[in-house]
């Protein structure tokens, strides 16, 4: 009995450690590079063990072209993720492309000189390109030396450089400096027009005579329409003084709520003293 409990026992732990030792890996790896205005096309296998020893070239309208079949404990198998990782050697930057890959491990991924960033195409030395496999379960993940790219730049065609990008961070501190409160001009330029507007008086005096205005009915139109007629003309008055406020101490906020009842007062006094001065009119007083 303990003998058969010790077999059992070794059974489930030799089951435990092959499981264990399982891993990801890869085969018939093969890297092609092809030019679009050309028939050429560069073809090289490798294998985990035995990466390509002389690098790529991938020029401005070349491509590369990676097929391979991703396998687990040597059988054929899709993995959660696999890509491949091109990376600069001095800075240590990453650029990770992905493979299209299918249910029975066959897997590509296509490579253009256009779809590198900027800051690998500016490498001086080759680029290293690495096979990344890996997925959920115990089996472990492969991450191995594949190859070399050397970017061969085009001489017609400028050299792609590196902007910092736009980063939020603390700023300079800014001093805002406001514009002032509106002043009023000179008292002198003021007083030029009100002179001015002052002088226009007698001539529109002239006038209303002139055009047979007749002072001598005002005091029929006051015993007729007093309120109407009192409150028209002091309205108009006191609009005048309002204005006088705004320029000399009054701001927009105070002249404004004066001058809109002002003018309401205005505009129904108005309406009633114009209509007996009509009455006046059709009774062929004037």
């Amino acid at each position: 009995m303990r003998f058969l409990n010790s077999f059992i026992l070794g059974l489930f732990l030799a089951a435990g450690t092959a499981q264990a030792a399982t891993s990801w890996g890869f085969g018939d790896a093969a890297v092609s590079v092809s030019a679009k205005k050309a028939d050429s096309k560069v073809t090289e296998k490798f294998t985990e063990q035995s990466p390509l020893t002389s690098p790529l070239s991938l020029g401005s309208t070349d491509s590369l072209k990676l097929v391979l079949t991703t396998k687990e404990n040597g059988k054929g198998k899709r993995p959660h993720q696999a890509f491949l990782l091109i990376s600069e050697p001095n800075t240590g930057l990453e650029a990770p492309f992905p493979l299209d890959i299918k249910e029975d491990g066959k897997a590509k991924v296509d490579v253009s000189q256009k779809g590198l960033p900027v800051q690998l195409l500016a490498s001086s030395k080759a680029l290293k390109a690495s096979l990344v496999v890996g997925s959920f379960g115990s089996a472990a993940p492969l991450d191995v030396f594949a190859f070399e790219i050397q970017i061969k730049s085009d001489p017609n065609s400028p050299i792609q450089t590196y902007e910092k990008p736009l980063r939020y961070g603390k700023m300079p501190e800014i001093h805002h400096i406001f514009r002032g409160d509106p002043t009023s001009p000179p008292i002198v330029v003021s007083l030029v027009f009100a002179l001015a507007v002052a002088a226009t008086l007698p001539g529109l005096f002239i006038a209303w005579i002139a055009n047979g205005a007749n002072l001598s009915h005002l005091p029929k139109a006051m015993a007729a329409a007093p309120v109407s007629h009192a409150l028209f003309f002091g309205s108009i008055a006191a609009m005048e003084g309002v204005f006088f406020l705004y320029y000399s101490t009054w701001n927009l906020f105070q002249m404004l709520p004066a001058a809109g009842v002002l003018g309401g007062v205005a505009f129904l006094s108005g309406l009633k003293a114009l209509g007996e001065l009509q009455s006046r009119r059709l009774s062929g007083q004037r």
